[in-house]
């Protein structure tokens, strides 16, 4: 795991809050209505809290949707345990909270604090599953063969208890020493399993390091971070259930889809004849991602590659349906039909796709409440997604600007990691030629103007930082 960190001095994100309308307040009404759920918790009839579960999360995380149990079936396999926190317990349908989560969509995460989708006493408390508190929950129960093949999905409204709030640096360092906790100690046998699957179906996933801005005392620390192997096992069992769900909602006829169009073969072939000058080696009946999950993403040229993978990754969307299935099902990262169902604390439209596979695995009717907002679950959550994404961008822009803004002038190393492909092969009238640079130090990635050759390291020279326009620009010394 790569962390580079850079100590910026202190920033204010009003304005980006501002210009992407991020609202500050809950109404009254939906704060109520939070405060009412939490006073008087769901308690449901199955009680699993006699099942050690534990929460796996970024340090300092309080909203936490997911915890996990991972045991050997008897007769060999693996019995996968995943509980995530029941909202819909907490929210009532045609309420003043639900509206006010409409309207927000998703959790939006900013270095001075989140705009949470919905409020600290649920989110960061009633509903959170932390540890040592008695919480309803969605209890997901998956059987795995011994290579990691799903064989049986149960589900359940329950109430749990989680045993501790781990977090990746830790559980990384532990399994490092071979010292896991059991509940998860199973988690990198799992994980490699079920990655395996994933490319052998055809999953892409692009290692690229994360880019964030987090306090640090009267300032703030630009970090990049590439993903620990614990994470990305973590993530695989989420995967897991948001296929498991996708399953079930196509079976019954209704619900809503993560989807994604397979790469495209001609992005396929343009990517097959980049490889070759960044270095990359892509042998004949190898799939993109297993090229991909063999790259170390922090060596310049392997960064370019993956970096120039990226334009796979187009056509996110949500899908929803009720009675024939979508025409295009799958999700191409994925590389299976997918759905996301572990993530309603932060996200709207995974507590009305869990509903519904309570639904169906109950062989009961879909709440009117639940099946009457698929439709107009897309919509809104195309809209937030945009939102979510530029707040993270412009966070990172800001950070960038007001960290460079008295170096202007200076030169720095620095990889390439895409350059301007003009349509048709002719540059705009105007436009300078460039691509996009990434700084070794500070961990910076920014557009650069000049011939610059993919893949390549260069020297670049500071020509703008301005915070006010969160604009960073370098040229080719």
């Amino acid at each position: 795991m790569v962390i580079r960190r850079v100590l910026a001095p202190r920033i204010d994100f009003g304005a980006l809050r501002r210009e992407l309308g991020l609202p500050e307040e809950f109404p009254p009404a939906a704060l109520s209505e939070a405060e009412e759920a939490a006073a008087a918790p769901p308690r449901p009839a199955a009680d699993r809290t006699d099942v050690p579960f534990v929460t796996v999360d970024p340090t300092a995380s309080r909203d936490l949707d997911q915890a996990m149990h991972l045991a050997r079936r008897p007769g060999g396999g693996f019995r996968v345990r995943y509980a995530i926190a029941d909202v819909a317990a907490h929210v009532r349908p045609g309420g003043a909270l639900e509206a006010e989560t409409w309207r927000r969509g998703q959790t939006v995460y900013l270095p001075d604090g989140n705009v949470p989708l919905h409020p600290h006493t649920l989110s960061e408390g009633a509903a959170s599953l932390l540890p040592d508190a008695d919480r309803a929950a969605v209890v997901w129960t998956i059987d795995l063969d011994a290579d990691g093949g799903t064989v049986g999905v149960a589900l359940e409204r329950a109430l749990v208890r989680s045993r501790a709030k781990l977090d990746y640096v830790g559980v990384q360092a532990d399994a490092d020493a071979g010292r896991l906790p059991e509940p998860i100690a199973l988690l990198p046998e799992i994980g490699a399993l079920l990655t395996a699957r994933g490319l052998r179906r055809g999953a892409v996933n692009l290692p690229l390091p994360e880019q964030d801005v987090e306090p640090d005392g009267d300032g703030w620390r630009l970090v990049l971070r590439g993903p620990a192997p614990m994470e990305d096992h973590n993530a695989q069992i989420s995967l897991l259930t948001g296929m498991a769900a996708a399953d079930m909602m196509l079976a019954g006829g209704v619900g809503l889809l993560r989807t994604m169009p397979p790469p495209k073969p001609e992005v396929v072939a343009r990517l097959r004849t980049a490889a070759a000058p960044l270095g990359v080696r892509w042998p004949d009946g190898v799939g993109v991602g297993e090229v991909l999950a063999g790259l170390d993403a922090s060596e310049p040229r392997a960064a370019a590659f993956v970096d120039q993978a990226a334009e796979l990754m187009r056509g996110a969307a949500y899908t929803a349906f009720d009675g024939a299935a979508p025409e295009q099902p799958l999700h191409g990262g994925v590389g299976a039909a997918y759905a996301h169902v572990t993530a309603p604390l932060r996200r709207l439209a995974d507590r009305y796709a869990t509903e519904v596979c309570l639904a169906l695995h109950a062989g009961r009717p879909v709440p009117d409440w639940a099946r009457a907002a698929l439709p107009k679950l897309p919509e809104v959550m195309a809209a937030t997604d945009r939102t979510a994404g530029a707040a993270t961008r412009g966070a990172v822009e800001l950070a960038e600007a007001v960290l460079l803004a008295g170096r202007v002038g200076e030169t720095f190393d620095a990889a390439v990691l895409d350059v301007d492909a003009p349509p048709n092969g002719q540059p705009k009238p105007g436009r300078q030629p460039g691509g996009t640079v990434a700084l070794d130090a500070p961990p910076v990635r920014a557009r650069c103007t000049g011939e610059l050759p993919l893949g390549e390291r260069v020297r670049v020279r500071l020509v703008t930082a301005d915070p006010t326009t969160r604009k960073v620009v370098f040229a080719l010394a």
